[in-house]
């Protein structure tokens, strides 16, 4: 709950999906709504890293914690030149 406060004052769209279902149906129901970055806080929160999730190329990365912010952000950013530029 405090990473999503904290990526919401970032100014980034956040869905928390706190619901008491297993982590398969979740990562299933954001590919159906085309969440186009999902953050796992799992096992590896202790050690302050996340996954990271790009659904737009497969691509899995860990990311601390305190660069979650500006590793989303740079992605995003890149996201919408590379829209811009093609369109």
């Amino acid at each position: 709950e405090k990473l999503a406060a904290t990526l919401e004052a970032a100014g980034i769209d956040v869905l928390l999906d706190d619901r008491d279902e297993r982590a398969g149906v979740k990562f299933k129901d954001a590919d159906l709504v085309g969440i186009p970055y999902r953050l796992t806080v799992g096992k590896k929160a202790a050690a302050g890293q996340v996954e990271l999730v790009s659904r737009a190329t497969s691509t899995t990365a860990d990311v601390a914690i305190d660069q979650v912010v500006h590793e989303l952000k740079t992605r995003i950013a890149e996201e919408n030149l590379l829209e811009t530029v093609a369109g």
